[in-house]
């Protein structure tokens, strides 16, 4: 369990980010995923960590912030792995809504055919849901879902949580080029989209490097020929391509700040060496992680990417 940041948000602002699971484990393991192959595959449900240690956690971070003047807009649960396989995920929502800070969560929606992960996402003020395609066919490809999902049933899922669910709720779509970003599968998810009626329906294509080298980004064409056919149904479609900046904030230790933030989040090396210009010997710092294998580096379509080795941080060999 970590709690990093603020880090920019191209959704939430300057969110104070919460990873409440171990690393990596997902009921996906998505093409696209920034954080590389999921190391554990699971749909069962688990209590990992206390919800009194993350809301104390929160406690101290917030204190620290307010004595900088930072801002948080959001506490945002991003971790590194599928937020609602948290069991204990609704009584820790309960303990930081007492922050008075707007709580987000980012989730691949799988888990939404259980009542109960519907009741928790209901603490919610805001919600985003992963919505890659409209048929099972799509949503095996790009996804790489547990054996034990099915599509029909997380689809029907979010039907019932949107007709019940009063805050603001988004969903994202990750376009990757020859899978799912043909007229064909646009039309499909234009109609699937405006059965669930989101606020927002956020389409992208990947800005970091993905799990799998052979995942092709969309060009901006397509990216904008794509938002022109969810709006022609009277959904508020909008890019997520931008980039969100570097300002991110450390606090404590800033090696520990950095492995939080990387765990989740991948840096530029622009951004990472600017998070680092005001540690002595911060070059010094990010050498050693490196070398250590603590962190790995990645080049990418002419970038150089600094991500957490949750393999390492898990405990696992390879």
């Amino acid at each position: 369990m970590n709690v990093f940041g603020p880090v920019p948000s191209r959704r939430l602002g300057r969110s104070l980010g919460i990873n409440n699971i171990p690393p990596k484990i997902c009921s996906y393991a998505c093409r696209y995923c920034q954080l590389g192959d999921a190391l554990t595959m699971t749909t069962e449900r688990r209590a990992f960590f206390e919800p009194e240690a993350i809301a104390a956690e929160v406690e101290r971070k917030l204190a620290e912030l307010k004595e900088k003047g930072e801002r948080v807009d959001y506490l945002a649960f991003v971790p590194d792995g599928e937020p609602t396989l948290d069991a204990r995920l609704g009584e820790t929502a309960r303990r930081l809504r007492t922050f008075s800070i707007p709580l987000a969560i980012i989730t691949n929606a799988s888990l939404l055919s259980d009542e109960a992960v519907r009741r928790e996402l209901a603490l919610f003020d805001w919600i985003s849901l992963k919505v890659d395609g409209a048929t099972e066919g799509i949503w095996r490809v790009i996804d790489r879902p547990h054996r034990l999902l099915s599509f029909d049933a997380i689809v029907e899922g979010i039907k019932r949580f949107r007709a019940a669910y009063g805050g603001h709720l988004e969903t994202e779509t990750m376009l990757v080029t020859g899978v799912n970003d043909g007229d064909e599968a646009l039309l499909a998810l234009a109609s699937l989209l405006a059965e669930i009626a989101p606020s927002v329906c956020r389409l992208s294509s990947p800005t970091r490097p993905p799990a799998c080298s052979d995942v092709r980004c969309c060009d901006e064409e397509r990216l904008a020929a794509s938002t022109a056919i969810l709006g022609e149904r009277g959904l508020d479609a909008r890019l997520l391509n931008a980039y969100e900046g570097n300002d991110f904030v450390r606090t404590g230790d800033a090696r520990e700040a950095l492995l939080s933030i990387l765990s989740v989040h991948p840096m530029r090396d622009d951004a990472i060496r600017l998070f680092l210009a005001d540690v002595e010997d911060g070059d010094e710092l990010l050498r050693q992680a490196v070398e250590s294998g603590d962190i790995r580096v990645t080049s990418w379509r002419g970038g150089t990417f600094y991500a957490r080795n949750l393999r390492k941080a898990a405990g696992r060999r390879g």
